[in-house]
């Protein structure tokens, strides 16, 4: 199962999105809250090149917000990402 880690705030409707979208998959992430904790925020910043949350990685790559995830999901593309094992 690949490992998905989502950089969040806790005020955010697109992060909400996100982990509602990946539970109805039933696939298992990390949530890390960046609300009050700039150094996080800046480590998110840092990954992904973007200063929006929500941001989504899967093994370590980085796809995105909601919206990017959302297209990945309509797509199929979403699908192939999470059945692929780690390598």
């Amino acid at each position: 199962m690949p490992q998905v880690v989502i950089y969040t705030t806790n005020w955010c409707p697109y992060c909400r999105a996100a982990k509602s979208l990946f539970l109805a998959k039933k696939i298992e992430f990390t949530e890390i809250d960046v609300t009050e904790d700039p150094k996080l925020r800046m480590e998110m910043e840092r990954l992904s090149g973007r200063r929006t949350v929500p941001q989504i990685f899967i093994d370590d790559n980085p796809i995105g917000g909601y919206d990017d995830v959302r297209e990945l999901d309509v797509s199929g593309e979403l699908d192939l990402l999470l059945s692929k094992s780690p390598e």
